[in-house]
């Protein structure tokens, strides 16, 4: 412990009320004194200073346990961990998708900014072709098995093609049925111009099956490449009636007027979707196929006429 001595001036003696000491030794306490005093003042300094790096080692410790924690969540976070998709999809599809994976495509591109989605449309079996010929290609969607059998006997898909909806025959007439047709058998009738799509393409297969199933002969004005080629003949009344899909003759409204027939029920097309092994995007290209098989997806498909797949 140090102790703390009252300082005299020099000369004072002990009838004065200071000390009896002599000058040397009073002189020699005062410079103990002084250096106590900066020695005490040191010590206080350095416990400060010590607290002080105590408490910014302490908040220092927090910060980092912080951290940890916060980057731990995030590492957690979907979002995070969930790549930003972009660039460009490009899907082929069959015709009969033209308006429900328009639909969704604009759906995708705006749950992902930065994606442009790119169809090309048309007969399954000429877009089949194109792509086993190398055409640039991330997505096919097909309107029959046998279509994407094409593809997936060459090795050009990268995924089991899934069978996402179904769709059925209808016939398609002009506004207000003039010909009375009410049956395919009356498709048979003399001077009735009937269109068909190629037996090669899904939906003439599909109509090819409902009348050989029911022992009709048909002979059509034309055949053509795809379902909306089909429907646009009777549209234009160049034909008084086609053989299409109901997804076809709701998406046309009025310009048409739809006559079921039970046959049909014999001849529906399953719709399978793959990703394509040569895809350039393929990440955004699985989140299209994750999209058309959703929930989300599904009720835009059925919305349009399209069944949904068997269980």
């Amino acid at each position: 412990m140090i102790r703390q001595w009252q300082n005299v001036s020099p000369g004072t003696d002990a009838h004065d009320g200071g000390s009896s000491e002599p000058q040397s030794l009073r002189g020699s306490r005062s410079v103990t004194t002084r250096s106590a005093r900066r020695t005490r003042r040191a010590t206080r300094t350095l416990q400060a200073a010590g607290a002080g790096v105590a408490a910014l080692l302490a908040l220092s410790a927090c910060s980092s346990s912080d951290g940890t924690s916060d980057s731990s969540d995030a590492a957690k976070s979907p979002t995070s961990s969930s790549p930003k998709l972009s660039g460009t999809v490009t899907v082929f599809a069959a015709a009969s998708l033209k308006e429900s994976f328009t639909a969704l495509g604009e759906q995708f591109e705006k749950a992902h900014p930065g994606t442009e989605v790119t169809f090309s449309f048309g007969g399954s079996d000429s877009l089949a072709a194109s792509i086993t010929g190398g055409a640039p290609a991330d997505v096919f969607a097909a309107a029959s098995p046998k279509t994407m059998a094409i593809v997936t006997d060459k090795g050009d898909a990268a995924t089991t093609p899934a069978t996402f909806v179904r769709n059925q025959l209808e016939i398609a007439t002009l506004p207000g049925n003039p010909h009375k047709v009410a049956s395919l058998k009356d498709l048979t009738k003399s001077g009735l111009k009937v269109v068909l799509c190629d037996k090669t393409v899904p939906c003439g297969a599909a109509a090819q099956k409902a009348l050989d199933a029911s022992r009709l002969k048909l002979t059509p004005v034309s055949y053509e490449q795809d379902v909306k080629g089909a429907l646009t003949k009777v549209e234009l009344k160049e034909a008084d009636a086609a053989v299409v899909y109901k997804t076809d003759v709701k998406a046309a409204g009025d310009k048409v007027e739809g006559v079921e027939f039970p046959e049909s029920a014999g001849a529906v097309n399953d719709y399978p979707i793959a990703l394509l092994k040569d895809a350039h995007n393929a990440a955004a290209a699985k989140a299209f196929i994750a999209l058309v098989r959703s929930a989300e997806g599904q009720k835009v498909l059925t919305d349009a006429g399209f069944l949904k797949p068997a269980s």
